[in-house]
């Protein structure tokens, strides 16, 4: 099969990017053509023979530098004439989109429509939501400056994101993308898509608030990107709490920060990098690991007595939580999203109110001082089991050959 994977970003630059580069290789791995469309950056990984793709366009930027510019992350017409000579030159069976809100716009969809109407084949389109673009256009569900979670543009119409500056606070950002939802809102155009993959029961409630989608979504939790064969038996005292990814505000971990000051006879080990890193390396009992991956990550997760994952945003399918419970490491988690999904709670860890700070740290404080508790969440999260990316891109193959 020839599956063409679309994706805005075709270098490292979050879960997404961890996703769609591990399904592409296993993909191929297990005999598919695979081919990539995006923006072109110098840090680039991935690509097609036709050797096309969009102009990099950064829209964090405050400096709206063409007067095209607007118009271009609402429609592009630069995306579908680079899109063009991909799907002349590869003849895809499949096109697997990710994200391609803004820098690519839902434009190409109506390419890939215009080149299988003009072969005369059916192209399936394939989506998967690592977000909920299609219903908050900011993707967080998330009013920006006071963190209140919100569902407003999903409830009663996308002008709520223009009222509260919700695109980066800019008033004129959050109308564009007003624009852009209401525009495709109107047209129909994501009833082009056969199947909407759903890493979360909780994704696949909001994206069936979209009439198009009904019907076409299909949930399938995010495989464990360890590799299981990589999974070396750590032993030792598992003498802290750990914490892994991104150091920013929606992911809680001002509230852990808060948590961390109040139980300073616990150790607690954080990694990754982020915005608030400064407040992080400023707290006593806090080892700041920086970022990690491979057997390093593996072995830190391991060596930890339990894993914090607090997010103040509605999560999809959190690899963090996969990894920690693949390691047999119990989580406390954000009750938020996706997130209960995947904890059994009272099992492999617990749950706690979002943005609670006395109750986290009740639950922190409990598991910490009850070693035979956390033993025995630890026995039961290596008995849970994940799809491993062969049987996950399985699964995604099946699903492909039935729409």
């Amino acid at each position: 099969m020839k599956i063409l994977i679309v994706n805005k970003f075709l270098f490292q630059h979050g879960g997404s990017e961890t996703y769609l580069f591990a399904v592409g290789q296993e993909l191929q791995r297990q005999g598919h053509d695979v081919e990539y469309f995006g923006m072109e950056h110098p840090e680039r990984l991935v690509g097609n023979r036709a050797e096309s793709y969009t102009p990099n366009m950064d829209f964090h930027t405050g400096k709206l530098r063409r007067l095209l510019y607007p118009f271009q992350i609402v429609y592009s017409r630069t995306a579908r004439k680079r899109l063009r000579p991909v799907l002349e030159d590869f003849n895809p069976d499949v096109v697997h989109l990710n994200n391609f809100n803004y820098q690519l716009t839902p434009s190409i969809i109506y390419e890939i429509i215009r080149y299988g109407k003009k072969e005369g084949k059916k192209i399936k389109i394939l989506y998967t939501a690592h977000d909920v673009q299609l219903v908050c256009p900011n993707h967080l569900m998330r009013i920006p400056g006071n963190g209140k979670l919100c569902q407003r543009c999903r409830d009663h119409g996308y002008f709520e994101c223009v009222k509260n500056s919700c695109i980066h606070g800019s008033k004129i950002k959050s109308v564009l993308a007003c624009m852009e939802a209401v525009l495709y809102k109107r047209l129909k155009t994501y009833k082009y898509i056969d199947c909407v993959i759903c890493p979360s029961q909780f994704m696949e409630e909001q994206l069936n608030h979209r009439e198009e989608l009904r019907g076409k979504t299909r949930v399938l939790h995010n495989f464990s990107s360890f590799d299981g064969r990589e999974m070396k038996k750590i032993s030792g005292v598992r003498d802290y709490v750990i914490y892994f990814g991104r150091f920013s505000e929606e992911k809680g971990i001002r509230t852990l920060l808060k948590v961390c000051r109040s139980l300073p006879d616990i150790p607690f080990v954080m990694v990754g990098s982020g915005p608030m890193e400064k407040e992080v390396n400023e707290i006593v009992n806090v080892k700041n690991m920086g970022f990690q991956k491979g057997q390093d990550l593996i072995e830190l997760i391991q060596r930890a007595r339990f894993s914090i994952i607090p997010s103040e945003w509605y999560e999809n399918c959190p690899f963090s939580v996969i990894e920690s419970l693949s390691c047999g490491t119990p989580v406390i988690g954000s009750r938020i999203g996706g997130i209960p999904e995947l904890i059994q709670e009272g099992k492999t860890g617990e749950l706690f109110r979002t943005g609670d700070t006395d109750e986290l740290k009740d639950k922190v404080e409990r598991l910490w001082n009850d070693e035979a508790r956390a033993s025995s969440y630890s026995k039961a999260c290596s008995q849970q089991k994940f799809d491993t990316i062969e049987s996950y891109c399985r699964k995604l193959i099946g699903i492909m050959e039935k729409v």
